[in-house]
């Protein structure tokens, strides 16, 4: 029928503390290869870059996902994009919900004893959205 949703870990990888912005990018590549190596998972999904109003960022935060999909790709991994809004759709049946709202679905859907950070609700979301897709 498809995979079954479950949790397995969470987490974020921290790059802030680096000043300059190609070692950051080493950083989440090396972070996200370790991680790959110890869990060892069988897909890979990533959220697609939405632009705003800041370019500066949405260019910045390219560059650090493409560091992660190049890690993802390199353990063979295949990479499933998708939309911000899609996201927030499957999670929480809205498309313009906010982390709050994403934070306290991935809460319940996982079955989690306390909301995640806003970051790893985020990617927990794709990974919940990138299963409900397969079925």
């Amino acid at each position: 029928m498809g995979p079954e949703l479950g949790f397995v870990a969470c987490g974020t990888i921290r790059a802030d503390r680096e000043k300059d912005f190609s070692r950051r990018l080493l950083l989440i590549f090396e972070g996200l290869s370790d991680v790959l190596a110890h869990y060892k998972p069988e897909a890979a999904a990533a959220e697609e870059i939405f632009v705003a109003h800041n370019v500066r960022s949405a260019l910045k935060l390219g560059q650090a996902r493409g560091a992660a999909v190049v890690a993802l790709l390199r353990q063979g991994l295949p990479v499933q994009g998708y939309p911000p809004r899609l996201v927030k759709q499957a999670v929480t049946g809205y498309g313009h919900a906010d982390k709050t709202q994403v934070q306290h679905m991935i809460q319940a859907l996982l079955e989690l004893s306390g909301p995640p950070s806003s970051d790893a609700a985020d990617a927990l979301a794709v990974a919940v959205c990138h299963a409900q897709t397969l079925r």
